[in-house]
């Protein structure tokens, strides 16, 4: 029982942390497609693609799904530099 309750405060606690990194991924994201844009088109328009999605997801509360949506993006950016 001490077990179970101790998930659940864990993860009603960890849930906002999620919802607050969200904005800090798009903005670096945003940074990055101002500074260095991706030269090929088709990956650029993904990444904003995923960008608008993930920011999407954020304001309907699904931060998990968010996050990993932002993180493709991220992935993307990473391996054009």
């Amino acid at each position: 029982m001490r077990r179970t309750l101790l998930f659940l405060a864990t993860v009603a606690v960890s849930t906002p942390l999620w919802a607050m990194h969200c904005p800090q991924d798009m903005a670096r994201i945003d940074e990055q497609l101002q500074a260095n844009p991706p030269s090929d088109p088709a990956i650029l328009t993904r990444v904003k693609e995923l960008r608008a999605e993930g920011e999407k997801l954020h304001k309907a509360g699904d931060h998990e799904q968010s996050l990993e949506v932002l993180g493709q993006a991220q992935e993307l950016l990473d391996a054009e530099q």
